[in-house]
């Protein structure tokens, strides 16, 4: 099943809040991938993690650049936690 987020917002330390469209939500947290490959954008230009969106047709949080994560990802991350 493909979950979608339905609200993101960014927080402290590259931590990710999320609440998907089957009601999980919590914060995962993103300091892993900050700074490697394409997300050394967020340590290069750290306003830019504050800037999350949650893309309407794929339900995944990005980031200006283009950057994005795949809901899915975050939504097993999730799950495991709770």
């Amino acid at each position: 099943m493909r979950h979608k987020l339905v609200a993101a917002e960014a927080r402290e330390s590259y931590r990710l809040w999320g609440r998907f469209d089957d009601g999980l939500e919590g914060e995962v947290d993103l300091s892993d991938v900050a700074g490697r490959g394409v997300f050394r954008r967020w340590t290069d230009h750290p306003a830019e993690f504050a800037c999350v969106m949650v893309d309407a047709e794929s339900g995944a949080p990005t980031w200006p650049g283009g950057l994005d994560v795949a809901p899915d990802a975050i939504h097993r991350k999730l799950s495991a936690s709770s």
